[in-house]
């Protein structure tokens, strides 16, 4: 479990579209905290976020310092982006509580070449994340499947993930999370011979008649 830790200030009153974007402009993000009674609304250092937004993930608590009220547990639930400009425009946490289980997605990582690979396969990665249960002291950073064993035409499952104590997955575990398949090899079409230009030329000539 990976745990982080995040300043934040309440946000009593500038509601709305327009109170976002003024908090935007001054270098903030807007944002709530679900999970435990009313939300909580507040905003967050905008530069501190982006700064280390790639390591805060479902799978990663942190500790929400709130200027002037308690700390909160809580874990990125969803943000908005705007792709094209890279603007984070608004943040989704959600609250957890110590002793209670938590339900949120955690990254799978492939470790190992498969000896399919080295037959000449490829390796396909089918379900890149999947939905856990567990305790939040349980809560694992990533899970990790090792593909090394992975023949031609093989397939690993959810089922095939070693699971820490407590931990479960809420899926089907017979879904197919990496598989080695052979390349497909394209075949080109012959090119044309001279031959094969006159029987055209001569039929064309045939249909023109």
């Amino acid at each position: 479990m990976s745990e982080k830790k995040l300043d934040a200030e309440l946000r009593t009153s500038d509601f709305g579209t327009r109170g976002s974007r003024r908090l935007l402009r001054s270098g903030r993000i807007p944002a709530v905290v679900y999970g435990k009674g009313e939300p909580l609304h507040i905003s967050v250092d905008a530069r501190t976020f982006n700064y280390n937004r790639k390591g805060y993930g479902e799978s990663t608590l942190i500790t929400l310092d709130v200027k002037g009220e308690k700390s909160h547990e809580v874990f990125v639930k969803t943000y908005q982006e705007d792709l094209l400009r890279n603007v984070i425009h608004h943040i989704d946490f959600y609250e957890i509580t110590r002793g209670q289980a938590v339900r949120t997605h955690v990254r799978i990582e492939l470790t190992g070449t498969p000896a399919g690979v080295r037959e000449g396969g490829v390796l396909d990665q089918v379900i890149h994340e999947v939905e856990i249960e567990c305790l939040p002291k349980d809560l694992p950073e990533v899970l990790t499947l090792d593909v090394s064993a992975l023949g031609m035409n093989e397939s690993l499952k959810l089922a095939d993930i070693k699971l820490s104590e407590g931990v479960k997955i809420n899926d089907v575990l017979d879904a197919t999370v990496a598989t080695v398949k052979p390349v497909k090899v394209e075949v080109e079409a012959p090119a044309a011979t001279a031959d094969d230009a006159a029987v055209t030329t001569t039929e064309a000539s045939t249909e023109t008649k």
